[in-house]
């Protein structure tokens, strides 16, 4: 079983769970973005669908984007306008990306107690966060000049 297999059927899982509508282009769009291995722009998204779905139209992926992010099966890059699917859906804490900047790979990184250190630096500071995202740009390690991977 691919990885985008076992992440689509963990959504399936966790949208069975919830009681929310996993429907057939919600499930695309997943699928898609889990085959790409880094970030696909919506825009790219569209341009897949509307082959398979020919009344695929800008409010048809932002909608399953939304509701993809929502759930937490999918993560915006912000840095690119992009997303990538969750590595670990079920984890409900912060998370933080390594993205490449030469091949475009993601790695999604669990780090609670960086997550939490903010959160409650911003609470002493009388702030309050609704959404953090971490993104830390680089090389990966196939891309680094000098590397035999």
């Amino acid at each position: 079983m691919t990885e985008a297999n076992t992440l689509l059927q963990q959504a399936e899982s966790q949208c069975h769970t919830r009681g929310v509508r996993f429907t057939p282009i919600r499930r695309r769009v997943l699928e898609l973005i889990a085959e790409n291995g880094g970030g696909l722009k919506a825009y790219d998204l569209l341009d897949q669908l509307s082959t398979e779905h020919a009344a695929a139209r800008p409010p048809t992926v932002y909608r399953a984007l939304e509701f993809l992010i929502e759930q937490g099966l999918v993560h915006r890059i912000e840095s690119q306008n992009a997303y990538v699917a969750c590595a670990c859906p079920e984890h409900t804490h912060g998370f933080q990306l390594l993205i490449c900047r030469h091949c475009g790979y993601v790695e999604e990184l669990h780090l609670d107690e960086i997550s939490d250190q903010l959160a409650a630096l911003a609470q002493r500071q009388g702030f309050n966060v609704e959404r953090q995202t971490i993104e830390l740009q680089g090389l990966c390690q196939a891309c680094r000049p000098g590397s035999n991977v």
